[in-house]
């Protein structure tokens, strides 16, 4: 079941996150989770899930957590880099992913994010650098989804 924040989020997720089927199950500025239904639009040719939907969601989950957090100080999340690393593959239930931030810094966080099978059964490992940069120009509305607050706000 997602928090009401996670809930809210969800209601607005859109382009390639709603596409693949993203349902983000809790948020905090120090740890995330989300998850992913496994169906055949995100499989490659073997029914595996494809691996650029571990990196997908581990690049949405932390770039949402960072945005979230840093907001209301007028400042942006934005990718900076993604090192998915791949143990065992998902062909049925979820991809359930746990994200934890080990580095929060002026201009970059770091998260290290697991992607397990529904038995819990470690399947994919992500190290992601986040950007964090002020919004430009100085002063302009930081662009959440509508009905969504930053976190002290």
């Amino acid at each position: 079941m997602a928090t009401p924040l996670a809930h809210r989020v969800n209601e607005h997720l859109s382009g390639f996150d709603r596409h693949y089927g993203l349902e983000l199950v809790d948020c905090t500025a120090e740890a995330a989770s989300a998850r992913v239904p496994v169906r055949e639009e995100i499989s490659q040719p073997y029914g595996l899930v494809h691996g650029g939907i571990y990196a997908s969601i581990a690049e949405s989950l932390t770039s949402l957590a960072t945005a979230l957090a840093v907001a209301e100080q007028g400042m942006i999340a934005l990718g900076m880099s993604n090192a998915t690393n791949f143990m065992r593959p998902v062909s049925e239930g979820h991809v359930n992913a746990e994200a934890r931030r080990i580095h929060a810094g002026r201009s970059s966080w770091i998260w290290d994010v697991e992607c397990r099978d529904d038995a819990g059964r470690l399947c994919a490992v992500t190290r992601m650098t986040i950007a964090v940069r002020p919004v430009e120009p100085p002063g302009a509305a930081v662009p959440l989804p509508p009905g969504i607050r930053p976190a002290g706000a």
